[in-house]
């Protein structure tokens, strides 16, 4: 149990939804932007939760933090979204403890990505924890239990071929234009939002499409000329966005707002158009799927396409869940160490001042006291001392706890803040 590793009041929880059990709509009522994250975080110092981290994707909203209930991290959650409790009761999950940690390292190296093996959510998790960090809100068990996942992550990515192929929705994209649309190295195509999805996609669309007719179009200008000029795009502002749209075959939207960004209002096409949107929320108005010549994706329609590069990465997941296993027992060996740490350092501070009194006793009856040889046998004597505890509470985990109990009491130490 993670309990006591923080305080005796708090317990290690993920709290959360993902593609698995809630759809866009839902998971969109439950998105968080930059803003809601670091306002939600605040909240949590003021409800005293003692360290946390924030997640927020196209495929899931989650939350990881130590509290004295989970609903604690719900109500966060539904008081800086869209999102309410019924809603999240119907689709959500709540782990504990070990299973919160498992979860985390599922999520954390792919496995539970709506593309299997999409490494991108591990990026995602170290800017949650640089956030969490900057306000004050990390601890160093959240550090390692993080530094623990994307040590697995590494391995897994480098060690298997669990990521060969499509493994972003970013790359499913690209790879969905490359199966529908004929001849698309002579199709126009504009992409509507430039943050990371937008950008991949762009990296993506240059590297297999041989497309040199890509036109970007971002709220911010400046960010979408940083992309274009990379690649030597074209950019044009917001205000022609519907006069580009009407002149373009391909459509790609990654904006990322809250809602819709894309009306029918905005489309006249007597031409074919794709329209793939890539956010959560939609950024794509329902309706529009009813216009004339328009076929509308939306990112869960691309997850759910699978080829044969996705079924031979299939095969690697029990060699990664063999490497997650080794990882999270190291974690775990260290979290025991944690346990014992305290009783182990009030033990020391004991057998010091033991020796203190001890060599104070014996300096007033012998002459001549050679007081630093005394020093230095009795402190090797107290680290051999030390040396067997912690061994045998390293090594003996089924009774870890009674030999704890027992040390206190026979040593009568005092309760060391933790």
């Amino acid at each position: 149990m993670l309990t006591r590793h923080i305080n005796k009041h708090t317990t290690f929880y993920a709290i959360g939804l993902s593609y698995q059990k809630a759809d866009a709509e839902i998971r969109g009522h439950f998105s968080l932007d930059e803003d809601q994250k670091h306002a939600l975080i605040q909240d949590a110092k003021k409800e005293g939760i003692t360290g946390i981290l924030v997640t927020s994707t196209c495929n899931r909203t989650e939350i990881y933090g130590f509290a004295q209930h989970p609903f604690q991290l719900i109500k966060l959650l539904c008081q800086h979204t869209r999102g309410t409790v019924e809603e999240f009761e119907k689709v959500a999950y709540v782990y504990k403890s070990q299973e919160a940690i498992a979860h985390i390292f599922k999520v954390g190296t792919g496995l539970d990505s709506q593309i299997l093996g999409d490494f991108e959510i591990i990026s995602q998790l170290k800017y949650a924890f640089t956030i969490s960090k900057n306000s004050g809100m990390t601890t160093p068990l959240l550090e390692r239990l993080l530094n623990s996942v994307i040590q697995a992550s590494k391995r897994i990515k480098n060690e298997t071929e669990i990521s060969s192929g499509a493994t972003s929705v970013s790359f499913a994209s690209v790879q969905y234009i490359l199966n529908e649309v004929e001849n698309v190295s002579e199709k126009n195509i504009l992409l509507f939002g430039t943050g990371k999805i937008g950008r991949n996609t762009c990296e993506n669309l240059i590297k297999h499409t041989q497309n040199d007719h890509i036109t970007l179009i971002n709220r911010t200008k400046d960010k979408a000329e940083k992309v274009a000029g990379k690649f030597n795009l074209i950019v044009k502002d917001h205000a022609e966005l519907q006069a580009e749209i009407r002149n373009t075959d391909i459509l790609i939207v990654a904006t990322g707002a809250q809602n819709p960004t894309i009306s029918k209002e905005l489309i006249y096409c007597k031409k074919e158009l794709l329209i793939l949107d890539l956010s959560i929320p939609k950024n794509v108005a329902a309706d529009v799927a009813n216009l004339e010549n328009v076929t509308l994706v939306h990112l869960d329609d691309l997850s759910k396409m699978t080829d044969q590069t996705l079924e031979n990465r299939k095969k690697h997941i029990p060699q990664a869940k063999k490497i997650i296993e080794e990882v999270k027992a190291d974690f775990n060996a260290w979290l025991e160490t944690r346990k014992f740490a305290p009783t182990i350092k009030a033990l020391k501070l004991k057998l010091g001042e033991m020796k203190d009194a001890e060599l104070d006793f014996q300096r007033k009856k012998i002459n001549d006291f050679n007081n630093e040889h005394a020093e230095i046998v009795s402190n090797r004597i107290i680290q051999k001392i030390m040396n067997q505890f912690a061994s045998h509470l390293k090594n003996g985990s089924d009774s870890t706890d009674e030999s704890l109990e027992l040390i206190k009491k026979v040593f009568q130490l005092d309760e060391v803040s933790k």
